[in-house]
């Protein structure tokens, strides 16, 4: 009989391959979490599926055969289905965040950091508005804080909005924690981790800088 076919990846390995596989298992509807980078339970699952459906062992274990056909049915995915859910390396910050008390936002990295002369105290995972509402890029000052917003125009709740530039504001989101970067914000720069962006705002005072860059 024929040898097996080799096994590429299975359940406990990581890195940027498995976030590939996962993306690729999220096109064809196999998967609906991350991509995280790490072959874990959902995602042995989501290869177990694919293959029984296609009449191939189910081992889910992601081999060259099972590998061929989920590749023919997909496309390459691009860096934000990579990293749908965060998760990407954070690029050094920017110039302008090196003095000072600074919010640092990064859209390449999708992070938030809190620096105050030059050191940065705590990163935070964001997401930014769509193309059609984007989070205005530049250096900006706090100039109000509220911690129980809700948004008169969206009537939403703002909870710990610190806002920089007209209605923009760094804020706590319910969405975010919920769906991930699958939504977006109307040009905020959302936060999901509610306990981090609580204590930033107990941190930030009216006037510091906030920095908004990709």
């Amino acid at each position: 009989p024929a040898p097996p076919p080799r096994v590429l990846w299975s359940p406990g390995d990581s890195g940027r391959d498995i976030r590939e596989l996962q993306a690729r298992l999220r096109q064809v509807a196999w998967l609906f979490e991350g991509p995280s980078g790490s072959y874990d339970a959902r995602t042995e699952d989501a290869v177990k599926g694919f293959q029984g459906k296609r009449g191939l062992p189910r081992t889910g274990r992601t081999d060259s055969v099972t590998w061929g056909r989920l590749l023919a049915m997909t496309h390459e995915p691009d860096r934000w289905e990579l990293y749908l859910m965060g998760g990407q390396p954070a690029a050094a910050p920017d110039a302008r965040c090196l003095t000072g008390r600074v919010l640092c936002v990064d859209k390449t990295s999708r992070t938030l950091r809190w620096m105050v002369d030059g050191r940065t105290l705590t990163t935070v995972s964001v997401r930014f508005g769509s193309q059609y509402t984007p989070t205005r890029e530049g250096v900006f000052r706090v100039y109000w804080k509220s911690r129980h917003h809700v948004s008169t125009l969206y009537d939403s709740p703002m909870p710990y909005a610190m806002f920089f530039s007209g209605g923009q504001a760094v804020h706590f989101s319910s969405d975010f924690a919920a769906r991930g970067y699958a939504g977006a914000s109307h040009g905020c720069v959302n936060v999901r981790d509610e306990a981090a962006i609580a204590e930033l705002f107990a941190q930030v005072r009216n006037g510091d800088k906030v920095v908004v860059s990709w």
